[in-house]
């Protein structure tokens, strides 16, 4: 039985699996079919038929891919899961492996096709019922399919793409040659609920209530009477699990807050009066900033410091428990994102699989020390970023706290560019604040995923007051997204951008310019360590 998820308690199996070769919209998909309210994981795509059997999921999605089917070690999948008699649908890449491996050619295609095309319905039938002629789909291939595989037949074309989509409609076999999942596809959640309703018949029970009861029960089965400390950060992942482990085991739940001199301006006294004093969620504060920043003296690699930071916590968790405990357990707000992004990329050199590529480490995930002294409790790290809102807002969580901007564990510190010092702390503090208020005033809050602050190692020339000055440059970041794993910057309005600009330049010592990242993610990440 392949590993589903490496610290699920639950019984739950994925009515749908998506079979990874690579792609960084792998994930995406898996969030869009839990949009239909179906549960979805991603697993490798050397999961064998009959590993794949014995999860018995309703359908199986082949993700795209970076490779072309008919070079030499191009990813493959097994060839029995065609005979499974489970739907599969084929995105890009996956595909044209249906294609190739049941009998069909593909070549490189005579002109690549990238970007936005419109699709040219030949079949509205199953997988392409109520998708309307001339929807916009997103392409992203250098191949095309030549040749059908018999039995199979067109749904679809584009101008430069003839098969642009193909079904054998007996097998249930069905395979697209752009990415429905993305945004841009203005016919593609269409497409996957035919392909996640109709043809695969799943239900729509992956909901938030179902995940709450399934959650308790896990927790309440994995802990019985043993107590439990929860690494409490104040935002929405580790506040929503305080919620839940509280729902599940009441006064077994310790929280502890540890205060590391990364946090923004008035969050600690915030969160110590929210949680235990609004809420009779017992919060032990600690104080530890003068052990924590200490640690990062002269470090200036963003993992190094994500590390020493994990490892940090860790420690001063099992000295802390000492005091307060015993503790058997740890909970963390961890994410599958969080997993996703620290799982390692390229190719594994021992059995040559192709794995998500790595694109930094999350301090509760590639931090951890192997001489943990704590279980790990992570009932949250099957859940996307807007999974985990639905769940705070159904378990009672206000909006001052379901609705916060996400905030990276090791805080401000990977947010200072280089060496981390009290005094960069203090000018990055009162600069994010003044970023925050503007952006709540416009009321643009809500609509952002992130807006915060970075600061620079480096020093420009400026004048203030007819005097010189030589100091620290902001820079503003501001990112729109749905779940984190891709994101655009946000076209805030000039007026608002000049407000935050003068404010900061103004009231925060030792700034004396700002400057604004309009990357998106990808090719950048919204953090800039």
């Amino acid at each position: 039985m392949p590993q589903l998820d490496a610290t699920s308690q639950s019984t739950r199996y994925p009515a749908i699996v998506i079979l990874d070769f690579g792609s960084q919209y792998s994930e995406l998909i898996a969030r869009r079919v839990r949009e239909t309210e179906v549960f979805s994981l991603v697993m490798g795509y050397t999961t064998t038929a009959e590993e794949l059997r014995a999860i018995a999921p309703r359908g199986i999605i082949l993700s795209g891919g970076p490779s072309s089917v008919y070079e030499p070690g191009a990813p493959v999948c097994d060839p029995a899961i065609w005979e499974l008699g489970i739907p599969v649908l084929g995105v890009c890449y996956g595909m044209q492996l249906m294609v190739q491996q049941l009998g069909g050619s593909v070549v490189a295609a005579g002109r690549a096709e990238y970007g936005k095309a419109p699709l040219h319905v030949d079949d509205p039938i199953d997988l392409l019922t109520n998708v309307e002629d001339g929807s916009t789909m997103w392409m992203s291939h250098g191949d095309s399919v030549e040749r059908l595989p018999e039995g199979f037949l067109r749904l679809a074309h584009t101008d430069n793409t003839p098969e642009a989509a193909v079904a054998d409609h007996q097998r249930r076999l069905y395979g697209v040659q752009f990415h429905p999942e993305v945004v841009h596809s203005t016919g593609g959640m269409a497409m996957l609920r035919n392909f996640v309703y109709h043809i695969c018949g799943c239900e729509a029970d992956w909901t938030t209530a179902a995940f709450i009861d399934e959650a308790v029960a896990d927790v309440r089965a994995q802990v019985g009477d043993k107590r439990v400390l929860l690494a409490l950060s104040g935002g929405v992942d580790s506040s929503t699990l305080a919620f839940l482990l509280h729902k599940a085991i009441g006064d077994q739940l310790t929280c502890m807050f540890i205060d590391q001199g990364f946090m923004r301006k008035g969050e600690p006294e915030f969160l110590v009066e929210f949680f235990d004093k609004r809420f009779h969620i017992n919060v032990e504060y600690i104080n530890a900033r003068e052990r924590f920043i200490s640690k990062l003296d002269g470090i200036t690699d963003p993992e190094e410091k994500r590390k020493l930071i994990g490892t940090e916590f860790i420690r001063v968790f099992e000295e802390e428990s000492k005091r307060l405990g015993p503790f058997d357990y740890l909970a963390q707000g961890t994410l599958y994102p969080d997993v996703i992004e620290s799982a390692g990329t390229g190719i594994d050199p021992k059995t040559g699989e192709r794995v998500a590529v790595k694109i930094k480490s999350h301090h509760n995930v590639g931090g951890l020390p192997k001489d943990l002294q704590f279980k790990l409790v992570e009932p949250l790290r099957r859940l996307f970023k807007d999974e985990v809102r639905k769940v705070g807002r159904s378990l009672g969580l206000p909006q001052e706290i379901v609705g916060r901007h996400p905030f990276p564990g090791p805080g401000l510190a990977i947010r200072i560019l280089g060496e981390v010092t009290s005094e960069k702390l203090n000018i990055l503090r009162d600069a994010d604040l003044v970023v925050r208020e503007e952006v709540k005033e416009a009321g643009l809050y809500n609509e952002i995923w992130q807006a915060f602050a970075v600061l620079l190692p480096v020093r420009s020339v400026g004048v203030m007051g007819d005097k010189r000055t030589y100091a620290f440059p902001i820079v503003l970041r501001c990112v729109s997204s749905e779940d984190g794993m891709t994101a655009d910057w946000s076209r805030l309005p000039y007026d608002l951008l000049e407000k935050i600009s003068n404010r900061i330049v103004n009231e925060v010592k030792g700034v004396n310019r700002v400057v604004l990242d309009i990357t998106s993610k990808p090719p950048g990440t919204i953090e800039w360590e």
